[in-house]
């Protein structure tokens, strides 16, 4: 049982005090609704995590290992964001969106040097995102994904048959997203992959290789079948561009 509890608490936070105080504040913060709950926790988390001006935190926001948590200026996380942080961290650069029920879970309970999750500015990460970090993910700025990504920094070792797979390990190599990416709804990165910079991943594209920059991958495995550099406008339909408020906010 007392085994048990340890893992419980090791997961949970860095020791019993910080797992009691970072309790204690997301208990009475994390549930206020409304803007005046979305104050609150801008000021109160700061006692719990690194906080550069004022994020916009929903309510029902999960959060494990805060103290290994940096947001930044103009962070926004929508309800149902699990943030787990153990001990290799999470950094949100400014102006970067998580929409709701998204995961960013690092979990290093095997102590990998490189684990981690730092995402840059003005991304925007689509609703049921998970990212896995074990093996250490690096998103640049300018970065989207639709809804429903996965960005998964580790993978099993199954090559003996005869031993259970949860017996033989895992290997973390970690994943590169370069600035300016859109990785469309459904798709899959998995562990030891570059996407180069300027790069669109289709919608359901399963990534297991490196994407050289500003290519136009789909498929699976995603494989490049244009070079964005090499576009005109006769590989587009006439039809007119719209620009919404976040943009205009951000410009």
């Amino acid at each position: 049982m007392m085994e048990q509890l340890r893992y419980y608490l090791a997961g949970q936070a860095s020791s019993w005090p910080r797992y009691i105080w970072e309790q204690l504040i997301l208990g009475l913060c994390s549930w206020v609704p409304t803007i005046v709950g979305i104050g609150l926790r801008g000021l109160a988390y700061r006692l719990i995590m690194k906080l550069n001006g004022l994020p916009a935190i929903e309510a029902g926001v999960r959060i494990a290992h805060a103290n290994g948590v940096r947001l930044g200026k103009g962070v926004y996380l929508d309800q149902g964001v699990y943030l787990h942080a153990l001990p290799g961290g999470i950094s949100i650069g400014d102006n970067t969106f998580v929409m709701h029920h998204t995961m960013l879970h690092v979990f290093n309970f095997r102590n990998l040097p490189q684990a981690g999750i730092t995402i840059g500015d003005n991304c925007f990460l689509g609703e049921f995102n998970v990212v896995r970090g074990q093996g250490g993910v690096r998103i640049g700025n300018g970065v989207y994904t639709g809804p429903m990504v996965q960005i998964v920094a580790v993978n099993h070792v199954y090559q003996d048959p005869h031993r259970p797979i949860r017996e033989q390990g895992i290997t973390a190599r970690g994943i590169i997203i370069e600035d300016d990416v859109w990785i469309g709804a459904g798709a899959t990165v998995v562990d030891g992959v570059t996407i180069g910079k300027g790069s669109i991943i289709g919608a359901g594209a399963v990534v297991t290789g490196d994407i050289p920059p500003y290519s136009i991958a789909v498929g699976t495995p995603a494989k490049p079948i244009r070079d964005r550099r090499q576009l005109t406008n006769s590989n587009h339909r006439e039809t007119e561009v719209f620009f919404g408020a976040l943009e205009q906010f951000r410009s």
